[in-house]
């Protein structure tokens, strides 16, 4: 990797309003996600707003996971920003566009940490 990591903007439209809306649901996804990103879930947290929308984000080993919903409007921001090659944003990208039923979705992808060094960038120090 010629990166210290990658961030996966995410923009998901007329999602399921009751899914997105469901703190504890969302929760739930969020942590699936993260497993089956293969990145290590750390902590969550998450706030339910009134009358509606939920804000909530997982720290992992190798950075964050975070969602903004609109119930209301049935729409969800949400990025994924990970360390190193390991991760599969893209899997994770599926399993919430599944599961908060999305019928339409845009991504965007960069790349964070481009360092021209000369050799592979590690995202932890050698041993740790």
């Amino acid at each position: 990797m010629n990166a210290l990591g990658k961030h996966s903007i995410i923009e998901l439209y007329d999602c399921d309003r009751e899914i997105i809306n469901n703190q504890e649901l969302v929760e739930t996804i969020m942590i699936e996600a993260v497993k089956i990103s293969g990145a290590t879930l750390v902590k969550t947290v998450f706030h339910k707003f009134s009358p509606h929308g939920i804000t909530g984000i997982a720290v992992v080993a190798e950075s964050h996971f975070a969602i903004h919903t609109w119930p209301e409007y049935g729409y969800c921001a949400l990025d994924i920003f990970t360390c190193g090659d390991l991760i599969d944003n893209h899997l994770a990208i599926e399993y919430f566009r599944n599961k908060l039923i999305a019928k339409n979705i845009s991504v965007v992808e960069m790349e964070r940490g481009v360092l021209d060094i000369g050799k592979k960038l590690l995202h932890k120090p050698p041993g740790a």
